[in-house]
């Protein structure tokens, strides 16, 4: 099964930008569509943006359109999310998902396999 493992986060001030970055081992992502969510201290997880297995089809929360952008290195074996213009109300725990589907989901209850999370952090 696929191991995940993020990183990247950090503390940023407000309209930084920070990039996240979701390595996998023991398997090759090229077979899952993979996707990103976060999750705010007291509050559900909350699906950010996910890419299909291709790279071809990627959809957005509408929270984050426009500021942020998923992409997809099979060769590396890595997931990536740039995050531009941040905001505070981005302040979480940021987790990278993958699902053994060509297509990716908006649903946590989809993703069968989970990374350890990366703290992110953006100061006013």
């Amino acid at each position: 099964q696929v191991q995940l493992v993020e990183s990247g986060g950090g503390l940023v001030q407000a309209g930084g930008s920070l990039r996240l970055s979701c390595t996998a081992s023991r398997r090759t992502i090229s077979g899952y569509a993979m996707g990103w969510f976060r999750q705010a201290p007291g509050k559900e997880r909350e699906f950010v943006v996910t890419i299909s297995r291709s790279g071809i089809s990627t959809y957005y929360a509408d929270s984050v359109k426009g500021r942020f952008t998923i992409s997809r290195d099979n060769a590396k074996n890595t997931v990536y999310l740039q995050m531009n213009s941040l905001k505070p109300e981005d302040t979480a725990v940021y987790y990278c998902a993958a699902r053994p589907f060509s297509s990716g989901s908006n649903s946590p209850s989809e993703y069968g396999y989970w990374g350890q999370g990366t703290q992110v952090t953006v100061s006013s």
